[in-house]
């Protein structure tokens, strides 16, 4: 039988191809894998004020707010998935969240481009510029982000692609990522009403 996030994964886990959403005409902008996660905001597919919310309470997130309004934009049994982290309620999501500040000198979203918008789905590209607290130094780092939402329009599902390649969700990479996303809320502690 499977496990409740078993049952959000297949549900909802979007699958989004990197080539077709992000691929730049002009392939000398493209990484050798067919790929431009860089965001051109003027490209940027039209959507509702609704999902312009949706994306600004996940933009102001990456960006260190770790509020407690921003995180209602998820549904209580929501999944996180990127390279580091798999967390499968909204608590343990704000604990990815809320770690931000804590291990951030500063963290800011510097453009995005809705590349997609169905009825389902809403995924855009994105320029996050970090900075590290022990080191100051400033790295752009450009992803896909790719939200499924449920009947209620709350994001169940939320992707964060930092190259071409979907994720895994088998072997140790699959552990390292779940005991991520287990255990972070014990050093960032999120509020547990969330």
């Amino acid at each position: 039988m499977a496990s409740r996030a078993e049952l959000i994964q297949q549900n909802y886990e979007p699958r989004p191809d990197p080539q077709a959403l992000t691929s730049n005409p002009d392939s000398s902008h493209n990484a050798p894998t067919g790929v431009d996660y860089e965001p051109h905001p003027e490209q940027s597919v039209r959507i509702s004020p609704e999902r312009e919310r949706i994306i600004k309470c996940i933009t102001n997130l990456y960006s260190g707010s770790a509020s407690e309004e921003d995180m209602q934009v998820y549904a209580p049994e929501a999944i996180y998935d990127d390279p580091w982290s798999y967390c499968d309620t909204r608590y343990k999501i704000a604990g990815q969240w809320y770690g931000i500040p804590k291990v951030m000198a500063s963290s800011r979203t510097l453009a995005t481009e809705v590349v997609s918008n169905t009825d389902t789905q809403l995924a855009f590209k994105m320029k996050q510029e970090y900075t590290p607290r022990v080191v100051h130094f400033t790295k752009p780092v450009n992803s896909l982000v790719t939200l499924t939402l449920d009947e209620q329009g709350k994001v169940k599902y939320h992707k964060d692609m930092w190259n071409q390649k979907d994720y895994s969700h088998e072997g140790l990479g699959k552990i390292m990522k779940t005991l991520n996303g287990d255990h972070l809320t014990r050093i960032t502690r999120p509020p547990g009403d969330l």
